[in-house]
């Protein structure tokens, strides 16, 4: 299959070059490629005329977002109507990656994981932009088209929240303060591609769906769990503190843990965010 693949420079992009190889992959990213400019992408994306587009390329840096917007709209959603237009010009099926922010993170009851039917409401200028480039691919390939719905993503290289929490950990000093009020699906590069590779395998899905790794935790879970499997490399203590205590520009979701209610009905199940972690470390880490 060919397959134009946005992004591909990023985190999730090197992870899919890699785990699909035995497909004929274009890489779309920046400087050759400009998301942003619609009559250039498309004529380039005819050269190729892919059979499939995975549309990866996002500004994903969430206070970013909140002190951009305008730069934030174009990347989201103008540059995923140009991949959307793209796609369906080539006649080309479109995976476009989106985000657990389309949601509030205030669920009506506890314990909670959003579904795909569930109701977006974004709190951030991040989520805002995503589900309008949601809506960009519905209205113009609802048919030929999949959104899949990603959250607290790490992968080979980073940049990630495990990258971040290893090195620091690595170093001696004061106890690392880690919010403990905010729930979700941490998620690895590989499972992302693993359920892409399905996707890829049934032509037949359309919608949205959500990719996330099983079960929840808050980051402060996702920082232990982290610490107990690199051990003796992880020397300082983690301790938990409130969203208050550690403010950031844009306003985080309290609970955005996603349910795979498409997958499952289709017998798919995705790894155990634990399982998956555990993977990672010792391939990225040495154990």
């Amino acid at each position: 299959m060919k397959i134009l693949l946005t992004g591909g420079k990023g985190m999730l992009g090197r992870t899919l070059l890699k785990e699909l190889s035995d497909h004929e992959i274009t890489v779309a990213d920046l400087p050759e490629w400009d998301i942003t400019n619609d009559m250039t992408f498309s004529a380039k994306a005819l050269d190729v005329a892919p059979d499939l587009v995975i549309h990866c390329a996002a500004m994903t840096n969430v206070d970013a977002c909140e002190g951009d917007r305008a730069q934030a709209f174009r990347l989201n959603e103008e540059g995923t109507r140009n991949a959307a237009l793209a796609a369906k010009m080539c006649g080309a099926r479109l995976i476009a990656i989106s985000t657990d922010y389309v949601f509030s993170g205030e669920p009506p009851r506890e314990p909670w994981a959003w579904g795909e039917t569930d109701l977006p409401n974004p709190h951030t200028a991040y989520g805002e932009s995503k589900l309008a480039g949601e809506r960009m691919v519905r209205m113009i390939l609802p048919d030929n088209s999949v959104v899949l719905r990603i959250a607290w993503l790490y992968g080979a290289g980073g940049p990630s929240f495990v990258h971040t929490m290893a090195k620091l950990g690595a170093q001696s000093g004061d106890p690392l303060k880690v919010v403990d009020d905010q729930t979700g699906n941490p998620t690895s590069c590989r499972a992302v591609a693993d359920v892409i590779k399905f996707l890829i395998s049934r032509p037949d899905i359309s919608g949205v769906v959500h990719g996330t790794c099983e079960n929840q935790c808050t980051w402060y879970g996702f920082a232990c769990e982290l610490k107990r499997l690199l051990g003796p490399k992880f020397v300082r203590e983690i301790v938990p503190c409130t969203t208050e205590e550690f403010p950031r520009p844009a306003r985080r979701p309290r609970n955005s843990a996603l349910k795979k209610s498409v997958l499952n009905v289709l017998g798919y199940r995705t790894p155990d965010w634990k399982a998956a972690l555990a993977d990672f470390v010792a391939a990225e880490f040495g154990g």
